[in-house]
């Protein structure tokens, strides 16, 4: 019998919306290590670290409901493209983030691996877009 990509689409995409409600949530109770990647040139980091919270709940819930995934699904992909520039910003600018578990130096190659794993996500995304 042949295992096809397709019968494991339903389960994950109940990972990728754990995924995205547990990253959201984090937002909220360690604010303070998301607003060291925000770029000095956007205005109020924090207010954009809440934003994009909220943002990230929302569509991590809305790919739960059948209704909503496609919608939910976009949404993502617009997200992901919103906060590109933050992981942009920590790549070339080396950032350190106090506070972070582990010390909070990611390494270069930690820093340059978020930028492909964007687009990764985007395709999974993407996925459900149907």
């Amino acid at each position: 019998m042949r295992v096809g990509l397709k019968q494991f689409k339903q389960p994950l995409c109940y990972v990728m919306a754990l995924l995205y409600v547990v990253a959201g949530s984090l937002h909220f109770v360690v604010p303070d290590l998301y607003v060291q990647i925000v770029p000095p040139t956007l205005p109020a980091p924090l207010a954009l670290v809440y934003l994009s919270g909220v943002a990230e709940i929302v569509v991590g819930l809305g790919l739960l409901v059948p209704r909503t995934r496609s919608y939910a699904a976009w949404a993502t992909i617009a997200l992901l493209v919103a906060i590109f520039p933050a992981n942009i910003y920590m790549a070339v600018s080396m950032v350190t983030i106090e506070g972070a578990p582990g010390g909070g130096d990611p390494s270069s190659l930690a820093r340059w691996t978020r930028l492909p794993i964007q687009g990764v996500l985007i395709l999974w995304a993407y996925w459900y877009t149907d």
